[in-house]
């Protein structure tokens, strides 16, 4: 489109805010007094139309500003050549991005200066040249610089002039030659995860160019070619191996905000810092088996052993399921106290031991629990991992511990090591103190607690509106550590664990027999529960107290329960007699003495010098007897083959 309007023309363009009449768009230019507008070098911005018709014409930088955009718009199309196909605008920008700041700095000035200069042409309706002429005065540049720079971008949308703007001269220098042979070898060399000096590996490898005359530039030329030419993480992977590449990939941030209290749990071992003396008199480290709630990041429970090893691990679920409830998610690593068959047996993804059809069903399986799989010594995995190394700067550096305090590696022992080992009920008591003042300290960072919360506070606001699933009794029962066989007392039934005695009214069934026992270790006064062989159940039996040899109201409360028992029993006993003896004597049926019965009998009768085979009835057999009896002596027995 052309600078120069006639009021017909731009009625019929139909411009914004315009009016659509020649006579209203000459009306606006009298009214506006256009015919007196001048630009800046005071040139008219009105003239007299050639050709047929005569009339005014008006420079378009007279129409509002509304109307000007469109007009330099479609002037800038027509009168720009087509786009150079040669210049790529994602290319040019990306070098744009690359350069320091000082260099973006002056592209961003002549885009300035060109701006300028086409404001003063397109809208000031001012000669290009004139206005070339008087922008270079004003900043002090040449006028052919400002021409080199409209040719740097002839033929771009002016959106695309900054990159290609920008100053590439210099840069241009010839590298240094270097053979092959010799690069191949510095590489070679120097990346390796050895980890050599870049000056120990450019002096041998140049000894070798130098016996094989090879060009070879200066050490910082070399080194600055292995800093550009040699990707970042291939570097890091080839000096440092592929742990530390893993740790230059930005961690993984999950949030658990979408749990609530006790739907997600997490657990690992820690093995502390500090010797410890057992109560058999032996010193090593404890290992504790510690599960912590994912939503709020409270320690839930805690048990300590030698090792970790399911038992550990079956009591320290117990001690969850018995205080909280039953979670829904699990997250462990394969060590092997957790992926026992006795904790996971049954889950098809248990990438430890082999798994077989006939694997009993772990405790967390059969509660439910789906189990997920985590590295180990993962802290991204395994927020407890973090809160490990809390717990060890705040517990096994406590006061208490001096002197047995271990350090956490073996480079970071103290002074003091090994002169000390912290009795084991005492460690116990400090870590305990020390876990609770972890769950309870406030205004915690994290975001569910926002600040303000603890850990605690956290985890009791979402339990108390969550759905918890509760354990029941049976379910706790299997959680409980299996005892070894023991046998019951001969007469009492009573049961003697570990030092202590154990009874029940159940006992008294199985006295004398062998029976199994499930207990918990560490709280040996909460009673124990009585299994048969075949593994049914039986009852549960309570921990009798040793007493004084003088301590009269034990005695009397010792005394008054046998009471107890014996009356119950007393009780239990005539519930049972249903018929008094004196009925069950009327009852017994009388027994008069039963009849000779009848036998046939073979004798041998002698009459005179005759012996004679006889065949007696019942009378004949006494009459035979009376006979024989007079005859005595005189009767004598003969073989059969006499006869």
């Amino acid at each position: 489109m052309r600078e120069w309007w006639t009021p017909a023309e731009i009625a019929a363009a139909g411009f914004p805010c315009m009016p659509g009449t020649d006579r209203a768009v000459r009306a606006m230019a009298e009214r506006e007094g256009w015919v007196h507008r001048k630009d800046l070098k005071s040139r008219p911005l009105a003239r007299r139309r050639c050709g047929r018709g005569g009339g005014l014409e008006y420079h378009y930088s007279l129409l509002p500003d509304v109307v000007q955009p469109h007009i330099v718009k479609d002037l800038t199309r027509a009168t720009k050549t087509e786009e150079k196909p040669t210049k790529s605008h994602a290319e040019a920008w990306g070098y744009f991005e690359r350069l320091p700041s000082h260099r973006k700095d002056k592209a961003r000035e002549k885009l300035r200066i060109v701006q300028t200069v086409n404001t003063l042409h397109l809208r000031g309706g001012m000669n290009k040249d004139d206005a070339i002429a008087q922008v270079a005065g004003l900043e002090g540049i040449s006028k052919p610089t400002i021409y080199n720079w409209f040719r740097a971008v002839d033929g771009l949308d002016e959106c695309n002039w900054l990159p290609h703007l920008v100053d590439r001269r210099g840069g241009g220098k010839k590298s240094a030659d270097c053979h092959p042979q010799a690069w191949s070898a510095l590489k070679a060399d120097y990346l390796r995860l050895s980890k050599p000096r870049f000056a120990d590996s450019y002096g041998r490898i140049k000894e070798l160019a130098d016996a094989n005359e090879w060009a070879m530039p200066a050490e910082r030329t070399m080194f600055r070619r292995m800093k550009q030419e040699i990707p970042a993480p291939v570097m890091i992977l080839m000096r440092e191996g592929e742990e530390a590449l893993k740790r230059a990939y930005p961690p993984q941030r999950r949030d658990r905000s979408m749990f609530h209290a006790l739907e997600a749990i997490n657990a690992d071992g820690h093995k502390w810092d500090v010797f410890v003396k057992w109560p058999d008199g032996t010193i090593g480290r404890p290992m504790m088996v510690a599960i912590q709630d994912l939503y709020s990041n409270k320690v839930l429970s805690w048990r300590f052993d030698r090792s970790e090893n399911a038992d550990v691990v079956r009591l320290a679920f117990a001690d969850v399921f018995r205080k909280y409830g039953i979670p829904d998610h699990a997250w462990l690593d394969n060590g092997r106290g957790f992926a026992s068959k006795y904790i996971t047996g049954g889950t098809t993804s248990r990438f430890r031991f082999k798994i077989r059809p006939e694997d009993p069903t772990g405790i967390l399986t059969a509660m439910g629990i789906q189990i997920h799989w985590t590295t180990p010594y993962s802290g991204q995995s395994k927020p407890i991992e973090r809160a490990f190394r809390d717990l060890c700067n705040a517990i096994a550096k406590h006061p208490a511990f001096q002197g047995a305090y271990t350090g956490n590696n073996p480079m970071a022992k103290p002074e003091d090591y090994g002169q000390k080992a912290v009795p084991f009920d005492e460690f116990v008591r400090i870590v305990d103190q020390g876990i609770m003042r972890h769950n309870a300290r406030p205004k915690r960072r994290t975001p569910v607690c926002a600040g303000i919360k603890s850990y605690d506070q956290a985890f009791s606001d979402s339990y108390a509106d969550s759905l918890i699933k509760q354990a029941s009794a049976d379910q706790l029962r299997d959680c409980l550590l299996a005892a070894d066989v023991v046998k019951t007392d001969k007469r009492s039934g009573l049961i003697e664990l570990l030092g202590n005695r154990y009874h029940s009214d159940c006992l008294l069934e199985h006295i004398g027999r062998p029976v199994t026992v499930r207990f918990d270790p560490d709280n040996l006064h909460d009673g124990i529960h009585v299994f048969r062989q075949d593994g049914s159940y039986i009852g549960g039996a309570e921990c009798i107290d040793d007493t004084g040899f003088n301590d009269t109201q034990a005695a009397r409360t010792h005394a008054r329960k046998r009471r107890e028992m014996i009356k119950s029993t007393k009780r239990a006993a005539e519930l049972e007699q249903d018929m008094a003896l004196d009925e069950l004597v009327r009852m017994l049926p009388d027994y008069e003495e039963p009849a000779a019965p009848e036998t046939k009998t073979v004798r041998l009768v002698q009459v005179g010098n005759t012996i004679t085979k006889q065949s007696t009835t019942t009378e004949e057999a006494a009459e035979s007897d009376l006979i024989l009896g007079n005859l005595g002596a005189g009767l004598r027995v003969v073989p059969n083959d006499t006869l």
